[in-house]
C-alpha cells in the first residue's frame, strides 16, 4: 500500500523537527588503531589482517598514538573540552564484521565533550553543539550476494572483508539540534559540509564519502508545537553530502504521514535509497545497556598532558569559515556572491583552480556556470562532475590566449568531462582552435559580403555598428570558429569604413 506523503511546506507548518547527526571519520594514519597492518583503500580482501584486528587468542592491541592525536586536534578545532583521564570500552555485539564479537570505542569517558560548531544557513548562523568526539576502531566490509537490493534480505550468501576492521575511526555526535523549523534539511547539509572542510583542514582524513571514509547516520524526529521531542529513527551511512539533506526532508515527510494517519513513529535505524531518495526499515535501535560496555581490560587509561594539548592546539591551522572570509575579500566578493559560492560547495574547488593559474572570475564563471549545470543534471557533487581545477586553468588558458572562445571552450569541456583528455588536448584532436589567420578567413568575409549587399552598404555609409551581422554571417560559416575581432577588422577593413 503506498502512503501518500503531505507537502514539506505543510510538515513544517505542524510539526518542529529535531535533528542529530552522528558523524564517522576513518582517520588517514598509516597503520590500524590497535596493530601494524596498512590502512590503504582497497586491496584483496582479508589481506591487511593480522591476529590483533582478527582477535585471535593471545593477541594484544596497542594505541595508535596518530590516532589519538588526531582525535584530540579535531576535538580543539570544535571547540571540545578535552579529557584529563579516560579510557577506552569494550562494545559487545554479534555481528559478522567484528572477528573478535566486540569493538573497542569509548562510552561514557569519551576523549573530547561539549564543542560546538558554528555554520552558515541562508545568511543566518547556526551553532551546532557537539556533545561528543570519541576514538574507536571501524568494523569490516559485508557483502551481500544474490539478492536484487544488495542487503541481506533476499540475498544468498554473505562475504565479509575485514581489511577495514581496525581502521583508526573517530565518531562526532551532536548534541540535539531543535529550533530550526524548514531549514532542517539544510542545517544538515551545511554542517557535514562545515564538518568535512574543518576535518580536510586538519589533515586527518581524506574525507571522500563515495569511499567510506566519512559517513553520517543521521537522527530525525518531529513534535507538535509545545510537546516534548518525538520518537527518533537512525538513518544509517548516509554517503553523501546531497543526500544528508535528502535523508531529512525524506524522514520528514514520512514521519508526518504516519503521525497524521494515527500512527506511531518506532525507534528504528532505517536505510537511505539514493535512487528514489526514500529511507526503508533497518532493525530496531539498541541501547547502551544491549552493548554490555565494560572498561577494555588489555588497555590502560589515556591521560593526554595538557602541556601537549595546549601545543597541539597553538598549532592548529587556520580554520574554514575564517579562511573563507579571507578569501572572500581576496576574490572581492559580495556576502550573497560568495553565498552562491558556498551553496555550490565550490570553494576549494575555486581557490585551487586560482592557485593553478586563473583569476578568481574566471574559476568562478566555470565552476558555478556550466560545471554546476551539469553536477545538478547528473546528480553528482560539483567535484565529481568529471573536471579537475587544473583542466579549468587550463581551458581559461586558451580562452585568455585567444586560442578558444567562450562557446568553442564550452564544446572542449564537454570533451574534458567526457574524458577525452585536457583541454589542449581535446582542442587539438577535434580542430576547435579559433582561426584568426587573415588569409584563411578572408574569403569568409568576402563571401558574407557579396550574401547582404545591404548591410555591406550601411557599413560603407558609416553605420559600422552593422557590422555585427556580418561578424556572425561568418561566424555561422566558420562553425564558430573564427575570432570575432579579426573578423570585424577584414570587414572594416574591406568596406572602407
Amino acid at each position: 500500500m503506498t502512503t501518500t506523503l503531505p507537502a514539506y511546506d505543510e510538515v513544517v507548518a505542524r510539526y518542529e523537527p529535531v535533528i542529530g547527526l552522528e558523524t564517522h571519520v576513518e582517520l588517514g594514519t598509516n597503520t590500524k588503531m590497535f596493530c601494524g597492518c596498512p590502512t590503504d583503500f582497497g586491496g584483496e580482501p582479508n589481506t591487511r589482517v593480522c591476529p590483533v584486528c582478527l582477535g585471535l587468542p593471545g593477541s594484544l592491541p596497542v594505541a595508535n598514538k596518530a590516532a589519538i592525536e588526531a582525535t584530540i586536534r579535531i576535538g580543539l578545532a570544535l571547540n571540545c573540552s578535552i579529557a584529563e583521564w579516560c579510557r577506552f570500552a569494550r562494545k559487545n555485539y554479534f555481528y559478522p564484521d567484528m572477528p573478535k564479537n566486540f569493538q573497542i570505542s569509548q562510552y561514557d569517558e569519551p576523549l573530547c565533550v561539549d564543542g560546538y560548531l558554528d555554520v552558515e544557513v541562508n545568511g543566518e548562523m547556526v551553532r551546532i553543539g557537539i556533545e561528543r568526539v570519541h576514538l574507536e576502531e571501524d568494523t569490516g566490509k559485508t557483502l551481500h550476494v544474490g539478492g536484487a537490493t544488495g542487503r541481506i534480505h533476499g540475498a544468498t550468501e554473505s562475504l565479509v572483508d575485514y581489511n577495514r576492521a581496525g581502521i583508526p575511526l573517530v565518531e562526532i555526535v551532536t548534541k540535539p539540534i531543535p529550533g530550526i523549523g524548514a531549514l532542517a534539511p539544510e542545517v544538515a547539509r551545511a554542517y557535514v559540509t562545515e564538518l568535512r572542510d574543518v576535518l580536510r583542514s586538519l589533515g586527518v582524513s581524506d574525507v571522500r564519502m563515495e569511499e567510506g571514509s566519512l559517513r553520517c547516520d543521521v537522527n530525525t524526529s518531529l513534535n507538535l508545537p509545545g510537546v516534548e521531542w518525538g520518537t527518533r529513527t537512525e538513518t544509517k551511512n548516509v554517503n553523501s553530502l546531497r543526500s544528508v539533506e535528502r535523508a531529512v526532508r525524506s524522514e520528514m515527510l514520512r514521519q508526518a504521514a504516519v503521525l497524521d494517519a494515527g500512527g506511531r513513529i518506532t525507534q528504528e535505524t532505517r536505510h537511505f535509497h539514493e535512487d528514489t531518495g526514500d529511507t526503508t526499515p533497518g532493525r530496531s535501535k539498541e541501547t547502551a545497556t544491549d552493548y554490555r560496555y565494560f572498561p577494555e581490560p588489555d588497555l590502560v587509561p589515556l591521560a593526554p598532558d595538557p602541556a601537549w594539548v595546549a601545543e597541539l592546539k597553538a598549532a592548529l591551522p587556520e580554520l574554514p569559515r575564517l579562511h573563507r572570509r579571507r578569501l572572500q575579500e581576496a576574490w572581492g566578493l559580495s556576502d550573497l556572491d560568495m553565498q552562491s559560492v558556498l551553496n555550490a560547495g565550490a570553494v576549494e574547488l575555486i581557490e585551487q583552480t586560482v592557485a593553478a593559474g586563473t583569476s578568481p572570475s574566471a574559476a568562478r564563471k566555470w565552476w558555478l556556470g556550466e560545471l554546476s549545470r551539469r553536477a545538478n543534471e547528473t546528480g553528482v557533487e560539483l567535484a565529481d562532475v568529471g573536471a579537475t581545477p587544473t583542466q579549468v586553468a587550463e581551458l581559461q588558458g586558451l580562452v585568455d590566449a585567444g586560442k578558444l572562445n567562450d562557446k568553442l571552450a564550452r564544446t572542449v569541456l564537454e570533451g574534458v568531462v567526457a574524458g577525452e583528455g585536457s583541454p589542449t588536448e581535446i582542442m587539438t584532436n577535434r580542430g576547435l582552435e579559433v582561426v584568426s589567420d587573415t588569409g584563411a578567413l578572408a574569403a569568409a568575409v568576402d563571401e558574407a559580403i557579396a550574401a547582404n549587399p545591404e548591410i555591406a552598404d550601411k557599413i560603407r555609409s558609416g553605420k559600422v555598428a552593422a557590422a555585427g551581422a556580418l561578424v556572425g554571417a561568418v561566424m555561422k560559416t566558420t562553425r564558430g570558429q573564427a575570432d570575432a575581432k579579426t573578423v570585424r577588422e577584414l570587414i572594416l577593413e574591406r568596406l572602407g569604413a
